[in-house]
């Protein structure tokens, strides 16, 4: 009957893995290169597998029922299975605190070489988990298309000083290997391994075959997902945006994609790697994210974000392109320090909806605040054109210009070049103050300062 249920279980993963493989390939029929799949058993063999569990050992028990799993995956292909073994070369007593092992290394079709290298286990020694976890890191050889999964079987906790929460993140951070799957055997541990990966309880020895099954077809499968991006009144109708997946614990991307709407208006299915906790940035303008989001395997899996947006543009009065072109605007969510983005004049941008403060890099700047930008609707803000203002001296010299504001105060905004004879600068309309002395003078009484009116297109010549 168990050999039944294997067939079952082995027939709707290789279904599965051709429903997965079909949805990678693009229009063209062309496939994308999948990911080999790698997974390391790390097998406990320390002296409580003695112990009995129901019908026999918990290490007759668990050997019969591993065997059996991995006879029934050495047809499936894209898979490679490497096993460690730990607490089976020192006897118990005393605690041997790196008993632990790599028996066998990854390589395509071992499948006989782990199942025999099974057989012949004694269990004998401690329970080193967290260095098992540790000296995994160079059980996978070095790849760049690899997805890395460990499945512990244990049937105690960490008996040495180690930290198997601290070896699992440092795993999962370097980008070594997902989160580890682990299996209980016997009693219930999830508490003590909640920290180190998913766990799965194999009180019962009909559990084992079970939670081994589950992790297996996880291990090995991609599930869907969509992302509805909401507009104004919450229907997911904003497509046509990149949006990223990034591990969250690694904070490395998994996928790239571009949002897309499907024939029917709808946002288009995903399939994502279930094993991955992700963070989703969606490229909008400020970008909008999703933090530790878990994919569900086994269900259709859907994560929405606000993100209704509207277009800013920014005009000149006039027709001096040229000058248009080369004045940038720092654009900032409204009391934010964070720059949202540099725009252009007559640059039409999209941005999520809301208020923004915004600081045009003219000469004096103008701070412009509380911008709305409304849903599907172009915001135009208009600029004065501005004058041109030359300076031209007789000798070099160190000088400044300052703007005179409507109430009378003063604010420094250029210094002139000490070497530069002519200097040619575009000035908002407005009053001005131009302060000099020159170099070779070194009385501080020669200084001179002219004041002067800029108008929109007129040029005004200051000869010193």
């Amino acid at each position: 009957m168990r050999r039944l249920i294997l067939s079952i279980f082995v027939g709707e993963l290789l279904l599965c893995l051709g429903s997965v493989r079909a949805a990678e390939e693009g229009p063209s029929g062309l496939q994308k290169d999948k990911p080999l799949n790698r997974i390391l058993l790390i097998y406990d063999a320390s002296n409580s597998m003695n112990a009995r569990w129901q019908s026999d050992t918990k290490m007759a028990i668990s050997k019969r029922l591993i065997m059996e799993i991995l006879d029934s995956l050495s047809g499936i292909s894209n898979l490679q299975l490497a096993l460690r073994v730990y607490g089976h070369e020192s006897e118990y007593p005393p605690l041997d605190c790196q008993d632990s092992r790599l028996e066998v290394p990854f390589s395509s079709d071992n499948v006989k070489k782990i199942i025999h290298r099974i057989k012949t286990l004694i269990p004998k020694g401690a329970t080193p988990i967290a260095y098992s976890l540790e000296q995994a890191a160079n059980d996978f050889p070095a790849c760049e298309n690899c997805r890395n999964i460990i499945i512990l079987i244990t049937d105690g906790i960490e008996e040495c000083s180690g930290d198997p929460c601290a070896a699992s993140a440092f795993l999962q951070s370097k980008g070594i290997a997902l989160k580890p799957f682990i299996i209980g055997i016997g009693d219930n541990f999830e508490t003590n391994f909640r920290c180190v990966g998913e766990y799965f309880d194999a009180s019962k020895e009909t559990d084992f075959v079970r939670a081994f099954e589950i992790v297996i077809s996880q291990a090995l499968n991609t599930t869907t997902a969509q992302v509805n991006l909401l507009d104004e009144k919450g229907k997911p109708t904003v497509t046509n945006v990149n949006m990223t997946f990034y591990d969250h614990v690694a904070g490395k991307p998994v996928y790239h994609y571009v949002h897309t709407l499907n024939y029917r208006g709808f946002p288009d299915t995903l399939t994502l790697d279930p094993l991955h906790i992700y963070d989703l940035v969606v490229h909008t303008m400020p970008a909008c994210r999703l933090d530790s989001v878990v994919v569900f395997p086994g269900i259709h899996n859907m994560f929405a974000l606000d993100a209704a947006q509207g277009d800013l543009t920014l005009k000149m009065t006039g027709s001096r392109s040229a000058v248009a072109k080369s004045i940038a605007c720092i654009v900032k969510k409204r009391g934010d320090l964070d720059i949202v983005n540099v725009q252009y004049i007559n640059d039409k941008t999209r941005y999520l909806t809301g208020f923004y403060d915004m600081e045009v890099l003219t000469l004096p700047r103008i701070n412009i605040q509380n911008v709305e930008v409304s849903p599907n609707t172009t915001t135009t803000i208009e600029i004065p054109m501005p004058g041109i203002f030359v300076l031209q001296r007789n000798g070099e010299g160190y000088g400044s210009l300052y703007a005179i504001r409507e109430d009378g105060k003063e604010e420094l905004i250029y210094t002139f070049e000490e070497n530069v004879k002519i200097e040619t600068l575009y000035l908002q309309p407005g009053r001005y103050r131009m302060v000099n002395r020159s170099k070779y003078n070194l009385r501080t009484s020669a200084t001179r300062d002219r004041v002067f009116t800029i108008e929109p297109g007129v040029t005004v010549n200051v000869v010193l």
